[in-house]
């Protein structure tokens, strides 16, 4: 297991109900850590409809999660 510190923006962080939270990962690749929070928080959006990035670089859903790294889960942006 792997504790991440997640980060949320827009409408991830309205369902979340906080910016960002430490998190112990038990996944193989980022995809299934999304998925495990998107079943926690009831997030709407699919994997597909979202940027992750790592340290601040995006990364791909198929890279495992790091040890103390800094995940970020980037939804659309609308504007307007």
């Amino acid at each position: 297991m792997s504790r991440l510190t997640v980060l949320y923006f827009a409408s991830l962080r309205d369902a979340a109900g906080v910016a960002s939270e430490s998190v112990e990962a038990d996944t193989r690749d980022l995809r299934g850590l999304y998925e495990s929070l998107r079943a926690r928080h009831g997030f709407a959006l699919p994997v597909d409809r979202l940027r992750v990035a790592v340290d601040g670089a995006f990364a791909r859903w198929d890279e495992a999660p790091r040890a103390g790294s800094e995940v970020a889960f980037i939804p659309p942006v609308s504007g307007g």
